[in-house]
């Protein structure tokens, strides 16, 4: 039971403090299942993450459904998913009746304008930990060029040229995972 509390409140925090979305939550659930609570590793943390990109529904409650799940079963996935919306529900009905009656209010506009680049900071962030552990399996900086996962990075350069051709992020991960298989098993490499 103590265990279910802890995930729940630990989601409970990220869901409060998660602002701009998914991507803006994943240091906040990497900071609690990782530094605080040692739910999981790094390297389980961006497979879980990946898993939450490909699966359908918001990849914030994805991750919370898959850490609880790995914490402390089915229990766990609901304590998690469940801590990680409430206050989303709470703070979404508040706001929107704030924002319909005071919106365009100049303090109000201030501070939704002054949240955006700190979203954008968030997710930098994100991406920039994800990265590091993708391309070179490290954590932390520095790393050397020439040690770099010239595979993934490859499939990094082409996913982000199909993105920006538009093609569909189903097809696009497919691709991505039978890309990188074949690659992986041509050149004897363990991804």
């Amino acid at each position: 039971m103590e265990i279910l509390l802890q995930l729940f409140f630990s989601f409970a925090t990220v869901g409060l403090f998660c602002v701009g979305g998914g991507y803006a939550s994943m240091p906040l659930i990497q900071a609690e299942v990782i530094a605080k609570y040692k739910w999981m590793t790094m390297n389980e943390f961006v497979d879980i993450f990946t898993i939450s990109q490909m699966t359908p529904g918001p990849i914030g409650i994805n991750a919370a459904t898959f850490v609880g799940s790995k914490v402390a079963g089915i229990p766990g996935s609901i304590a998690a998913t469940a801590g990680f919306v409430f206050p989303s529900v709470v703070i979404v009905l508040l706001l929107a009746f704030l924002y319909y009656k005071y919106g365009n209010v100049g303090p109000i506009r201030g501070i939704l304008n002054g949240l955006r680049p700190a979203v954008v900071a968030l997710i930098a962030r994100a991406g920039v930990d994800i990265m590091l552990l993708a391309f070179w399996n490290k954590e932390k900086l520095p790393v050397e060029v020439v040690q770099a996962d010239k595979i993934a990075i490859l499939i990094f350069i082409l996913t982000y040229i199909l993105l920006k051709k538009k093609m569909g992020t189903i097809k696009l991960l497919a691709s991505s995972g039978v890309l990188g298989f074949i690659l992986y098993m041509a050149m004897g490499m363990r991804p």
